[in-house]
């Protein structure tokens, strides 16, 4: 990491100043031995993070089959039928909640009406083959489709006709088919970078799925494990996808002050706020199986990890427009840079946050509607744990999104200024680089 320039960035050097949109032009010998200096032990914290808290797969328990925790294999609806919804409670044809009725057990107090009997094959386990009976209410939101593929629940502690159950439909096509429409355009468009960017992806989630969330379920402090394991997302994705430079150092460097900042605050407010992390079924069930987990801390650790995505994307547009700013006019000082770069910056500040908060705000909007029918007040709505809890999310996040900013852009400013390498001669001017500290000629007109 000591070297923070690529072979093109000299190759541009060598070339003389230009004004053109390519790779930053390298910096000093002795800006990179301090960038260096403190990335290198940064990066080290990071890796002997990952080697003591890996935790070597999630700990085994006993399925309890409520909710997400439930044996599931695949199906197939073979046929449907339309039958008489009395007919079909009369003779007490299992009726199954979840996809299909809004509460399991409820179609036996339905009026009539035409119901749906579904004839569901399951196609996978070792009951491959097996056909059991699913009734559909009419008023069912998701109604099923001969030839559709669906989601089956196993209980084997159940009677041998109530075993298996629809729980949802199989949508693995349309998703696999957007995620790939979604990895084309961003080839298309980025090219080699959006290759990068995809590769990139995939080693954060595989952080995600192998680190992370193991890790917490394994009782280690969720903060911890967030910190350690979005740091190394940040290094890998940062410098993968815009390479091993001083430019992207200087990103690197502005994104972990701010996620320390994000940090400092959320456990603050979380604690000050009292806020539990225990909040719905999920977390319930979690903490149900897990009582060691500590849901504040993974609420906390949920801040820091949602706040590094759109982090990365404010430190290196900053970076990247200050060093943008000190090729165009290369006599800037660092506070002329600091300006330009600012204003940028607050442009960028207003769209991000205002994304942020209708992001969660959208995530939450099921749950803003059940305060507005049942005519709470504001204060009422944001004293709620569900609502505070987004609340200071938002918040946090954005406080963490706005000091980004300054901090990135002064020290992108400081460090493409105190550049003493020299970047050949002005533009239009054709006098050679010289030796020594590298100053530029400058051209007579």
């Amino acid at each position: 990491m000591t070297s923070l320039q690529n072979a093109p960035e000299t190759q541009d050097h060598q070339h003389g100043h230009s004004h053109s949109h390519g790779p930053a032009a390298p910096v000093s010998t002795h800006l990179r031995k301090v960038i260096a200096a403190v990335l290198i032990p940064f990066a080290t914290a990071v890796v002997v993070g990952l080697m003591v808290l890996w935790p070597g797969g999630a700990p085994a328990h006993e399925r309890t089959g409520v909710g997400f925790d439930r044996q599931t294999q695949q199906g197939r609806v073979v046929s449907v039928d339309k039958v008489d919804c009395k007919d079909v409670n009369a003779a007490q044809t299992p009726v199954t909640g979840g996809a299909t009725t809004p509460s399991g057990g409820a179609g036996a107090d339905r009026g009539p009406g035409l119901c749906e009997k579904a004839t569901v094959e399951v196609t996978t386990g070792h009951d491959k083959g097996r056909t059991f009976v699913e009734i559909v209410q009419p008023d069912t939101p998701r109604q099923l489709r001969e030839g559709q593929g669906v989601v089956v629940a196993y209980a084997p502690d159940a009677p041998h006709d109530l075993q298996y159950s629809v729980t949802d439909v199989n949508r693995k096509f349309p998703m696999a088919l957007l995620a790939g429409i979604f990895a084309l355009a961003v080839v298309v468009v980025g090219r080699m970078r959006g290759l990068m960017a995809l590769v990139a992806l995939a080693v954060s989630f595989a952080v995600l799925t192998l680190f992370i969330l193991p890790a917490i379920l394994q009782g280690s402090n969720p903060l911890l494990v967030a910190v350690v394991g979005a740091s190394a997302i940040m290094l890998i994705a940062l410098y993968m996808c815009h390479g091993l430079t001083a430019r992207t150092s200087v990103a690197v460097i502005g994104t972990l002050i701010s996620l320390l900042l994000i940090g400092l605050l959320g456990s603050l407010f979380i604690g000050w706020a009292s806020l539990t992390g225990n909040t719905d079924d999920n977390t319930g069930l979690i903490h149900g199986l897990y009582p060691h987990i500590d849901l504040s801390g993974l609420l906390l650790a949920g801040v820091i990890i949602g706040s590094l995505g759109v982090l990365d994307d404010v430190t290196v547009t900053q970076t990247s427009a200050v060093w943008e700013l000190h090729q165009a006019d290369p006599a800037m000082g660092a506070r002329k840079l600091y300006r330009a770069g600012i204003r940028i910056g607050r442009d960028h500040i207003a769209s991000v946050v205002n994304t942020l908060v209708l992001a969660y705000a959208g995530a939450a909007l099921p749950l803003l509607l059940l305060f507005s029918i049942a005519q709470s007040s504001v204060g009422t709505v944001a004293n709620s744990e569900l609502v505070a809890e987004e609340i200071v999310r938002t918040l946090v996040g954005s406080i963490g999104l706005v000091a980004s900013v300054p901090v990135t852009t002064v020290l992108a400013a400081l460090v493409v200024s105190a550049d003493r390498t020299g970047l050949g001669v002005e533009a239009g001017a054709s006098a050679p680089v010289r030796g020594g500290r590298g100053r530029r000629r400058r051209a007579r007109h």
